[in-house]
């Protein structure tokens, strides 16, 4: 089993194993700003689909996500109990909905059954269907597609990027070396990939500003932070909260 580490205000991990994902956390993955999380839908209790009914069908750009498993122990083999163990923000893309219509134009969802994904934590409304846990979710919400057990080879969605992010220095100025908590926290790096923009109200596509290879200066506490397999930073954030192109 090999493993992706993200972290936010604390660190989590994505796991694959015979092919399934689990992503949990020990504490808070920090994805956007505090005005997206108002905008999102946060539903505390699943609601639970009777067994008469057997499918469940998203409707128009919304996709329905199963969940992956929420750790039942700490890194430290404590086992937790349910109330304790940490939401998952990984899953599996199990149904799409049938897309919507801008102007005059019909979009089609973008993300294939299928797909393991990062959505934003905030996003959708949880049902338990088949004996598992679900979300439905708008395809917004989803944040990129996991195409390996590297988040390096994430590929983010819309109008999002992935940025390396260049490493914290060690020392002060004057050469006092700093611990972890005390490093500052850097908002420079190297775009690896970028998503295929937004779409306008025409139903169209806009290109991205910013291509892969660019060094960027973006927004110090946006995103969402991601740690790779060989313990890189990446951090995914919205093109808008990119500031400028360093050269």
């Amino acid at each position: 089993m090999s493993s992706v580490q993200l972290s936010g205000a604390g660190v989590a991990a994505v796991a694959f194993n015979n092919n399934s994902l689990r992503l949990s956390q020990t504490s808070t993955l920090k994805v956007g700003s505090s005005r997206r999380m108002s905008q999102s839908l946060v539903v505390k209790a699943a609601t639970v689909v009777t067994p008469k009914y057997t499918s469940l069908k998203p409707l128009g750009d919304r996709v329905l996500v199963k969940l992956g498993v929420a750790e039942e122990k700490t890194m430290g083999g404590i086992l937790l109990p349910s109330s304790a163990q940490t939401k998952p923000q990984g899953g599996e893309i199990v149904a799409v909905g049938g897309g919507r219509t801008i102007g005059d134009k019909k979009v089609e969802v973008s993300i294939p059954t299928g797909s393991q994904v990062v959505y934003s934590k905030y996003a959708g409304t949880e049902v338990e269907f088949n004996n598992s846990k679900h979300l439905i979710m708008k395809e917004d919400d989803i944040i990129g597609i996991l195409e390996s057990d590297d988040v390096k080879d994430m590929k983010p969605l819309s109008n999002r990027v992935l940025i390396k992010v260049t490493e914290a220095s060690d020392k002060t100025d004057g050469g006092l070396i700093l611990t972890e908590t005390t490093k500052e926290k850097p908002s420079i790096g190297t775009v690896v990939a970028v998503g295929p923009g937004a779409l306008d109200e025409e139903g169209n596509r806009q290109p991205l500003s910013v291509s892969a290879g660019s060094t960027v200066l973006y927004s110090k506490y946006a995103g969402g932070e991601f740690k790779g397999a060989d313990g890189t930073n990446y951090i995914v954030l919205k093109s808008s909260d990119v500031i400028a192109e360093l050269s």
